[in-house]
C-alpha cells in the first residue's frame, strides 16, 4: 500500500473535523447575527405600539439570549454532541455558577420583582438609600439604569434597589410644595398674608384639588413671624412652582424701610 492510501482515513478525517468546524463557525456566526436584528426589531417594534418601555429591554434581551444558546447547541450538534448531553452539563455548570454567583442571582430575582409589581417606571425619578436617586431609563434583569440631576448616569444593582425604601416622586399626578418663611417685626404681617394670597391666587399652576392653598401664621419668635405657605400642583410643575415661589416670596420677608426726614412722620 502506498503512503498516500495509508494517509487517506486522516486526510478525509482531517476535512470532515474542518468542514464541521467552518459549519460550526457558521452557525453561530449567523446565530449572534440573528439575535442582534431580532432584538433590534423587537425593540423597534415594541417602541412604535403602546407596550410598557419598562418591559421593551428585557423582552429584547431574552430574545437575544434565546437565540444564541439555540445557535451554540446546533454548533455543538456538528461535533456529535447530543443536546441533551448539553443541557446535563449546562444544568450542572448553572448549579456550580449559582453557587459562586449569589449575589448576581439575586439581583435577577430582584429586577424580575421590580418588573412583576412596577413600583416605577421608565421615566420616574425616584430615591433610594445613599446617593441612589435619578430618573429611571432601564430596569434591567441585574442593574437599573438612572439619570441623576447633572446628567451623570448611574447603575444601581436591582438587589440594592429592591431591598431598601424607595421613593418615587413621579408615582403621584399632584404634589404638595411647602414653604416656611421668616417676616419681621417691622413689617406689617396682615399685608404680608395679602400679598402671599395674591401671589398664589395668580399663578395658574396651583390647583385646588386635594386642598386649597393654606396660608398661615405658625409661629412667633423674638425676631419676627414664621409664616407657612402649602399649595398643591401638578407632578411636573412642582419643581419649576417652588423655585419662583421661593424667588417671589423672599422680597415680602425683608423689613419696610424707615421713612426719611423728607418723608410725612405719622402721628402716633
Amino acid at each position: 500500500m502506498e503512503p498516500i492510501e495509508r494517509l487517506r482515513p486522516a486526510y478525509d478525517l482531517m476535512i470532515a473535523a474542518g468542514l464541521n468546524i467552518l459549519i460550526a463557525l457558521l452557525i453561530v456566526a449567523v446565530g449572534w447575527w440573528l439575535s442582534n436584528r431580532v432584538a433590534n426589531m423587537l425593540r423597534r417594534a415594541l417602541g412604535r405600539t403602546n407596550a410598557d418601555a419598562t418591559l421593551t429591554p428585557v423582552l429584547a434581551s431574552l430574545a437575544l439570549w434565546s437565540i444564541r444558546v439555540i445557535a451554540i447547541v446546533a454548533a455543538l450538534g456538528k461535533f456529535g454532541i447530543a443536546a441533551a448531553s448539553i443541557l446535563t452539563v449546562l444544568g450542572a455548570a448553572g448549579l456550580a455558577i449559582g453557587l459562586a454567583l449569589q449575589g448576581t442571582l439575586q439581583n435577577i430575582a430582584a429586577g424580575l420583582m421590580l418588573l412583576l409589581l412596577r413600583p416605577f417606571r421608565v421615566g420616574d425619578y425616584i430615591e433610594g438609600i445613599g446617593t441612589t436617586a435619578g430618573t429611571v431609563n432601564e430596569i434591567g434583569l441585574f442593574t437599573t439604569r438612572l439619570t441623576k440631576n447633572d446628567g451623570v448616569i448611574m447603575f444601581v444593582p436591582n438587589s440594592t434597589i429592591w431591598a431598601n425604601p424607595v421613593t418615587n416622586y413621579s408615582a403621584n399626578e399632584r404634589r404638595r410644595v411647602v414653604l416656611t418663611f421668616h417676616v419681621p417685626h417691622a413689617q406689617s404681617v396682615e399685608h404680608a398674608l395679602g400679598e402671599l394670597q395674591k401671589l398664589v391666587a395668580n399663578d395658574p399652576r396651583v390647583i385646588d384639588v386635594p386642598a386649597k392653598p393654606w396660608i398661615a401664621v405658625t409661629d412667633y419668635t423674638d425676631t419676627g413671624v414664621k409664616l407657612n405657605v402649602g399649595v398643591w400642583t401638578r407632578a411636573g410643575d412642582h419643581a419649576a412652582l417652588q423655585a419662583d415661589l421661593l424667588r417671589r416670596i423672599q422680597p415680602l420677608t425683608k423689613p419696610e424701610p424707615a421713612p426719611t426726614l423728607d418723608e410725612p412722620q405719622v402721628a402716633l
